[in-house]
């Protein structure tokens, strides 16, 4: 089976970790949050990996970059959505240590994907 380009990517693949983890998380917050902080946080982890998808199928540098943008906006969306489940203790410490180095990692290597493409973007 062939490997879409977007899976050869490491930024691709951390985000990929990083909606998994969010997701099995997510499931112990409260009932009650499903349409709050459990959906956003979900739609943002999301948003990061899919972003990259949908940036590496565009013809344009330019293009590809706006959306790693976007990716990386999600990212730290993500990582504000994480500190409000922490302070209220609907995310346990060691969990919100392990969702942050995933979305640290996530973040360092689209951004650096992003920079890749400086020169070719003029």
């Amino acid at each position: 089976m062939l490997m879409p380009p977007y899976e050869r990517l490491k930024a691709w693949q951390e985000c990929h970790k990083l909606v998994l983890e969010t997701y099995r998380v997510t499931k112990g917050f409260p009932r009650e949050e499903l349409y709050g902080l459990t959906s956003q946080a979900r739609r943002a982890a999301f948003s990061a990996a899919v972003n990259i998808v949908e940036g590496s199928a565009k013809r344009g540098v330019g293009e590809y970059r706006r959306f790693l943008d976007i990716s990386i906006g999600s990212l730290a969306e993500l990582g504000y959505a994480f500190r409000v489940a922490v302070e209220l203790e609907m995310l346990s410490k060691r969990d919100w240590l392990t969702l942050e180095d995933l979305r640290r990692r996530a973040g360092f290597l689209t951004w650096r994907l992003y920079k890749s493409f400086d020169n070719r973007a003029r």
